[in-house]
């Protein structure tokens, strides 16, 4: 085998692992948008009850349990702590827009 040959053989076998590899993270890009789509379901309901019954969109104690809850999870998982707690504003900030809404509808804003 000419020297050529064997780095074309490397570079093609490296091609075909990054194929392979960026494969499952597109699986679980979409496993995690379904699982997002879920968890709205379930936020929207929250936000129709709190609408319906004059609560506020924002729970500040759940949402400081559930930032320590969601830290710790990232350490055992070897995931950045402050990663998690960012993720979980941005949601939480969509999820409170929701909740407005919903008391809007209902006319119930606070």
């Amino acid at each position: 085998m000419a020297p050529n040959e064997s780095v074309n053989d490397d570079v093609q076998a490296t091609l075909e692992q990054l194929h392979g590899i960026r494969r499952s993270i597109d699986n679980i890009d979409a496993a995690l948008v379904h699982l997002l789509a879920e968890r709205f379901k379930f936020t929207q309901q929250v936000g129709t009850l709190k609408a319906l019954h004059g609560l506020p969109p924002a729970d500040p104690e759940r949402e400081k349990q559930q930032i320590q809850r969601l830290r710790a999870l990232a350490e055992e998982s070897h995931l950045d702590p402050e990663f998690a707690e960012k993720w979980f504003n941005f949601v939480v900030a969509e999820v409170i827009h929701h909740h407005l809404a919903a008391a809007a509808a209902t006319g119930q804003e606070s």
